[in-house]
């Protein structure tokens, strides 16, 4: 995955989605991609810093193998992460962008370099984490719970295609959403860094304890479940 450039009218694109259909999961997928730039390359370092980071690149792991079999993930104790992740998904879906090249692979089908490599398998890790950050959060997969997830990892690194997404839910919403929504941002402020989270250690643990490790606490009330709405992506 070579440094991603920012594409001003792929953005622009996918506010217009955004307009027509706030529920639109890949117009967000898209906007916040469109308008990456640097701001990936420095969430990329930054994670490649902790400990978690290098372990996760230098093992090569991958976090798919295991959330995408909810039959491994419903056989773990009731209660657990990994146990909640699979009744998730099982009730509200799950949503992945559509897989680019193989990790090791660039779009034309030739050998990444290792940074690359390191940097697509950041990239897809980002991806298959999702529902996992759904259920630590508590926020559904409905309009409100992920406008309420971009919100929350807007508190946790600046994006400027997520700060876009969030305000023209901020100026469709009624000052209670609002209210969700500021709230959210300011959880992910205070919460762990969750792309730095080893979620492999923490799928048996039971789920209040893996929040309180993440410094989550209780999921709002409002939120908790599944919310009336359109399920869409975070």
């Amino acid at each position: 995955m070579r440094s991603r450039s920012i594409r001003p009218l792929g953005a622009l694109r996918a506010l217009g989605r955004i307009r027509r259909d706030p529920s639109d999961p890949r117009a967000v997928a898209e906007l916040c991609e469109a308008l990456d730039g640097p701001f990936f390359e420095m969430a990329f370092r930054r994670f490649r810093a902790t400990r978690v980071g290098r372990r996760v690149l230098d093992e090569e792991r991958d976090l798919l193998s295991l959330v995408a079999d909810r039959g491994w993930l419903g056989s773990l104790p009731d209660g657990s992460l990994g146990h909640a992740c699979a009744r998730f998904v099982d009730r509200e879906g799950s949503f992945r962008p559509e897989p680019g090249p193989a990790v090791g692979r660039d779009a034309d089908g030739g050998w990444d370099s290792w940074q690359e490599r390191e940097r697509r398998r950041f990239s897809e890790r980002l991806d298959d984490q999702r529902d996992l950050e759904h259920v630590v959060t508590g926020y559904g997969r409905d309009t409100a719970g992920s406008n309420a997830l971009l919100a929350f990892g807007l508190g946790q690194q600046p994006r400027p295609g997520a700060l876009l997404a969030v305000a023209w839910a901020c100026l469709r919403a009624g000052r209670e959403q609002r209210r969700v929504l500021f709230a959210a941002f300011g959880r992910g402020r205070r919460a762990a860094w969750l792309p730095a989270t080893d979620w492999e250690s923490l799928l048996a643990l039971p789920l209040h304890d893996v929040r309180s490790l993440l410094g989550l606490g209780v999921p709002p009330p409002s939120l908790g479940g599944r919310s009336p709405g359109k399920p869409v992506a975070a």
